[in-house]
């Protein structure tokens, strides 16, 4: 792809880039809301050195791609790029460590944003570059990648979430949940699920419609908790949680979860995982490998659709005080999160793409997994930013259930127990 397309946006923007661009601070700019200062060329001298940090199984690709399209494009000769391996969580580390000594383009997961933004380690995209972020990713890749209503960083992936696996041989119809767990329970089998993690336990939480975030500011401070899990909603999702706990088909999920499919011995006949496990469910279930979005389930006779966090790979730009150098690291990671380049890793690696337009390719559509994570990401929020003791408390609670503290337990109770929870994680900020 030439960069020549840019060009034109971004000289009509270097006035305006000249007086905003620049390191630091919370809210840099790289133009008129953000991208577009100079027009990549520079006069003569030796080609500056952009640094690049992708994650190591992916940094040989990455280097190859982007050496072959700077070559190609109108900075030719004027800047070099260098591929670092550097998976995103301790990218996110180093740069909130040390800004100026980290890369000029980096990728992070997108629960590091508001700590970024508030470290002054993102320079948020503007121009066409943001048109672009609008309007070639899916929404929920956008909404991750955004922080009090602005962009501020390139959705990478869209394929960090949970789904359903499940044996064909066992489970006749995946949709819901009572369903499941009956056909496992006559198989001798179990419907694993971690319900001791708040990553997974909000899978009935919001599907009830119960809310639980925390808001952030662009200094990185926590301004709200926002957390309704004692009312109606909350209580609802916690008697479905407290009902499965007690069937005779679920398991509470343990780690390598996916080995439970093994046909010599193993007792899973459903579990709850990611596209982190599609390969070792596949080879073990063969043709009776299943992937399906989250069933729904029913309390009171209102059926809910189980939900959960939907988590995104994002591509950071760091602030620059050369507005040239600027552009150029923008048309980078414009680039690395292009349909082209999200191909590129779903073929080498397996990477879901935030590209609506990749998403469409045969190749992606006939992933089995990623078809099932694209179908449940619809009725997922992204994961923001919690803090520890979210975790902490969520675990706790959902440890409760598998113990049987609540079995026998009236609403009053419940609701009382949820009071708890939720002004625990209020406090928690």
């Amino acid at each position: 792809m030439k960069i020549k397309r840019f060009l034109s946006a971004a000289m009509a923007l270097t006035m305006i880039a000249a007086g905003l661009s620049g390191c630091g601070g919370s809210d840099s700019d790289s133009g008129s809301g953000g991208t577009g200062g100079g027009s990549g060329k520079k006069s003569g001298g030796a080609a500056q050195e952009i640094t690049v940090w992708a994650p190591e199984e992916i940094s040989e690709l990455t280097q190859q791609k982007l050496s072959a399209w700077v070559d190609s494009s109108d900075w030719a000769g004027q800047y070099t790029i260098t591929v670092s391996a550097m998976g995103e969580g301790d990218a996110a580390t180093q740069m909130l460590t040390d800004v100026e000594a980290g890369a000029d383009v980096y990728g992070f997961a997108q629960d590091q944003l508001a700590r970024l933004v508030a470290a002054g380690a993102l320079s948020a995209p503007g121009g066409v570059f943001l048109d672009n972020v609008n309007n070639n990713n899916d929404s929920g890749s956008i909404g991750a990648a955004t922080l009090d209503g602005k962009v501020y960083a390139y959705p990478e992936t869209s394929d960090n979430g949970f789904f359903l696996y499940y044996d064909k041989s066992v489970v006749s119809d995946p949709s819901t949940l009572e369903g499941i767990l009956s056909d496992c329970s006559a198989a001798g089998k179990k419907f694993y699920m971690d319900i001791q993690s708040g990553w997974y336990n909000v899978a009935f939480f919001f599907a009830t419609g119960a809310q639980c975030y925390y808001n952030y500011d662009t200094e990185g401070n926590v301004t709200d908790a926002v957390c309704d899990y004692s009312g109606v909603n909350g209580l609802t999702a916690f008697k479905a949680m407290n009902d499965m706990a007690q069937n005779p088909g679920f398991g509470q999920s343990p780690d390598g979860a996916a080995s439970l499919f093994d046909p010599n011995g193993g007792t899973a006949g459903a579990i709850v995982s990611g596209t982190w496990d599609s390969a070792t469910v596949k080879e073990l279930l063969g043709d009776n490998f299943g992937a399906a979005k989250m069933p729904t389930f029913t309390v009171d006779g209102h059926t809910y659709q189980m939900s959960g966090f939907g988590g995104f790979k994002l591509v950071g730009v760091k602030p620059q005080t050369d507005s040239d150098k600027l552009t150029f690291c923008h048309a980078v990671a414009d680039y690395l999160t292009s349909e082209d380049m999200q191909l590129a890793r779903f073929e080498a690696n397996g990477w879901g793409p935030s590209n609506k337009n990749a998403q469409q390719s045969d190749s992606v559509k006939s992933n089995e997994a990623l078809s099932a994570l694209a179908e449940q990401l619809q009725f997922c929020p992204a994961q923001g930013q919690y803090p520890n003791a979210y975790w902490t408390l969520t675990e706790a609670f959902g440890t409760d259930i598998n113990s049987g503290k609540y079995k026998d337990a009236s609403d009053a109770d419940l609701t009382a127990a949820l009071t708890e929870l939720e002004a625990a994680i209020k406090d928690a900020k």
